[in-house]
């Protein structure tokens, strides 16, 4: 049986907010590696990441971009959300053993489209490392 709907697209409203944080691993670069089949040494390769413009290997940044699904599934708007679509900008690498949080913020609420539209930020440290914005559908009250 599947989750009960605790919440509907009318409970929603401009500057709501929820977030995640999670830290990534060694074995989260090698299992998103084998996932994705993005192989590339950057994420995997040290000696190879040292010499590019990073001096050392970043995490993948859709690994890092998958926190914001998860706040979205998870906790805003949470259980129902249809993901519809996403831009981002990666503006800093993850490296290895840095701590992501993923944070969404409703911007706009779409009552009769059953739409939200919500600013999106991942931070590591305090520094923006991705930033954008995701269209979301959500389950109303008179579905």
């Amino acid at each position: 049986m599947g989750t009960p709907q605790q919440r509907f697209v009318e409970d929603l409203a401009p500057g709501m907010t929820a977030s995640i944080s999670k830290t990534i691993t060694e074995a989260d670069i090698i299992l998103y590696s084998g996932v994705s089949t993005d192989v590339n040494p950057l994420h995997l390769d040290e000696d190879y990441a040292s010499e590019t413009i990073f001096k050392g290997r970043v995490a993948h940044g859709m690994l890092s971009a998958s926190l914001i699904s998860a706040v979205l599934a998870n906790k805003l708007p949470g259980p129902g959300t249809i993901y519809m679509g996403q831009n981002m900008r990666f503006r800093a690498p993850v490296r290895p053993e840095d701590t992501v949080t993923a944070r969404v913020t409703i911007k706009e609420v779409q009552l009769d489209k059953k739409r939200v539209i919500l600013d999106t930020t991942c931070t590591v440290r305090g520094n923006v490392v991705i930033e954008g914005e995701a269209t979301v559908m959500f389950p109303s009250r008179h579905d």
